[in-house]
């Protein structure tokens, strides 16, 4: 057998220890599939030497939540909520495939997304999804480098703020901060500064759930909260790319005052939605096609599989 026909996964220490020992389900599909298809596969970790030394060995890649390096690397990420995956060639949610193709809701099965919807709202919130109110706030969950404006957004998280509160001047805005990230002390003047300028605006702690709960909307770059907010029946507005855009009131693609003109006007379909996101266009693990759609990935990718 060609040493090219090998894959390597490249896995922090956790991951890896659970891969090697068949743990993981989808790591685990995804080697079922490899060795289907005549690859011998290993496991090693993520290192920056160990991604940089990978350009040069033989066979193929498959990382975790990192940008692949070259022609026969691919990424995995799950895709919000356990068992829902993809496999794609770039770390990049917007470049994804789902963030390419069209929503259309003429081929689903609107029972069955009612079914599946109400489901996963009820596993991941309990009752709070369905005790949601509209409570006169727009919640901002505030992500990283609050000053910065990065290629895939359409202005930096603190103008989205000041815009936020420009285009809707009457309802209070909340924004929190994210727990995984360092602010700096220069950010946090700048957020105290903005409290002072607009009194309705406020910077606290509080839990996803409970503001998506209470909030009329959601306003983020591109916050997983948002997409949260989809099983809450909350709309939102996003300031930069992704992969849930569809139904979204979206800047890059309407503009800033149609985003938020149509925010609350329009009533997405939440339910044929996620149907379509998760079980259509991501891979979910616990699904006896798993392994097909897998399949079907890595062979997107040009992968002799």
């Amino acid at each position: 057998m060609s040493s090219e026909k090998h894959l390597d996964f490249y896995l922090h220490p956790g991951l890896l220890k659970n891969a090697r020992a068949g743990n993981h389900n989808f790591i685990a599909k995804i080697v079922e599939v490899a060795e289907q298809g005549g690859f011998t596969v290993g496991f090693r970790g993520d290192s920056l030497r160990e991604r940089d030394e990978s350009r040069n060995r033989p066979g193929y890649t498959m990382f975790h939540m990192q940008e692949p390096n070259g022609p026969r690397a691919l990424t995995f990420r799950r895709v919000y909520h356990y068992p829902f995956w993809q496999i794609e060639p770039t770390n990049k949610r917007w470049d994804w495939r789902v963030a390419q193709t069209r929503f259309d809701t003429a081929r689903i099965d609107e029972t069955e997304a009612r079914r599946f919807y109400g489901y996963w709202r009820k596993r991941l919130f309990g009752d709070a999804a369905d005790k949601a109110t509209r409570d006169g706030i727009v919640y901002v969950p505030l992500q990283g480098r609050l000053t910065e404006r990065r290629s895939f957004q359409t202005c930096s998280p603190m103008e989205m703020l000041v815009s936020t509160l420009q285009h809707d001047p009457s309802r209070r805005v909340i924004a929190t901060l994210h727990p995984k990230e360092h602010y700096s002390a220069s950010e946090i003047s700048k957020l105290d500064a903005l409290e002072a300028r607009f009194p309705r605006l406020t910077v606290q702690e509080i839990d996803m759930a409970e503001m998506l709960q209470r909030c009329d909307y959601v306003v983020t770059q591109n916050s997983s909260a948002a997409f949260n907010g989809y099983f809450f029946g909350k709309p939102c507005v996003l300031f930069a790319r992704v992969d849930f855009h569809h139904i979204a009131a979206d800047v890059y693609r309407m503009g800033l005052d149609r985003a938020f003109e149509t925010v609350l006007t329009e009533t997405p379909d939440y339910a044929s939605y996620i149907w379509w996101f998760w079980q259509k266009m991501s891979i979910n693990a616990d699904r006896p096609e798993a392994t097909n759609k897998i399949r079907q990935a890595l062979r997107r990718a040009g992968w002799p599989v």
